[in-house]
């Protein structure tokens, strides 16, 4: 069904697993191929995403003229709702066709970081219709930092690093949540017609829960397109492109795509939890990954920095007034 392998994480979620070794060497392949992987028996109860999934179902069935009034664009965390056409990932594309809500790990208000005003940092805009979306949604976060977490620690064991070397990073993480809703393939879609356009993470991994229906698809090494259908019990895993910058190019952070093919008009429904460290943690090449005297391949930064500039880049930014309100990093700048 798919060329995406699939890591069974049984024996290797706790620190020091009788699996970890097995299951980092399983990781180091995919991420030195299309780094893309499923993962199961990954500690995160079936009925947990399932709520979820009916919470997605809720928001986007609020009043049209509710979720336009609650616009990431309005937030200066961009948290919030986005329209269809609203993103565009890929540039030849045209705008993706999927409307998604954001939303983020609930920091309190005396947070530095959300007194910094950091993006990422800071309040959720939530429909008043829906009084219980905070605390699921903030249950389902949790739950996914935990799994991004240990992933993040089998990861550092793959690169033949103590498997707490990323501990440091992720004190104080970036979390995102994504639900996307895309409607039925337009029928008069061509073929630069995208539920999401190709593109790449921009962060340390993705963690994505669907549903019955599928329409992700994956490119590989050699150019071609795989889908990653659902899997039962499963979510699909991708590194984001902070990990070849904190790699050396090692590992990698392939394109992706989305269309909704399923017929008779049924709307595709998912949800990306981005996981990103900590908004000042510097990414920069990790021992192992360079040889003596080699140049790195990427300019050290910030997790911050790379964010904001692919912010930028994504939402194609032209004047203060369509942008989103400026961190205090970037009032330095």
């Amino acid at each position: 069904m798919t060329a995406i392998p699939v890591l069974d994480l049984s024996d290797a979620l706790a620190a020091g697993g009788a699996r970890a070794a097995e299951i980092a060497r399983q990781l180091r392949a995919a991420a030195m191929s299309s780094g893309f992987f499923y993962v199961r028996h990954h500690g995160i109860a079936a009925e947990l995403v399932q709520a979820q999934f009916d919470m997605a179902r809720h928001l986007m069935a609020v009043p049209a003229e509710t979720r336009k009034a609650l616009s990431l664009r309005n937030s200066p965390t961009l948290r919030g709702y986005e329209g269809i056409g609203e993103q565009t990932l890929d540039a030849l594309a045209r705008p993706d066709v999927k409307e998604s809500f954001c939303c983020g790990a609930a920091y309190p208000d005396d947070h530095p970081y959300v007194l910094a005003g950091y993006q990422s940092y800071g309040h959720n805009q939530w429909p008043p219709q829906l009084p219980d979306a905070p605390k699921q949604c903030e249950i389902y976060i949790q739950a996914m930092r935990t799994l991004a977490q240990r992933l993040m620690q089998l990861m550092a064991l793959s690169l033949d690093l103590p498997e707490s070397y990323f501990d440091h990073t992720i004190a104080n993480p970036m979390l995102t949540l994504r639900i996307n809703r895309y409607p039925a393939h337009p029928v008069d879609a061509d073929d630069r017609t995208f539920g999401a356009g190709a593109h790449t993470d921009w962060g340390a991994l993705t963690i994505l829960a669907q549903e019955t229906y599928g329409g992700l698809e994956v490119s590989m090494p050699d150019g071609s397109w795989v889908a990653a259908p659902p899997m039962p019990g499963a979510f699909v895993v991708n590194l984001g492109d902070m990990i070849p910058r904190w790699t050396n190019g090692l590992y990698h952070s392939n394109p992706h795509r989305v269309r909704n093919t399923q017929s008779g008009g049924a709307p595709r429904y998912s949800m990306a939890f981005f996981f990103e460290p900590d908004y000042l943690a510097r990414i920069e090449a990790v021992p192992g990954t360079l040889a003596p005297g080699e140049t790195p391949r990427f300019a050290a930064c910030t997790a911050g920095e790379h964010l904001r500039e692919m912010y930028r880049i994504t939402y194609q930014l032209r004047d203060k007034a369509t942008a989103p309100a400026a961190t205090a990093a970037e009032g330095l700048e």
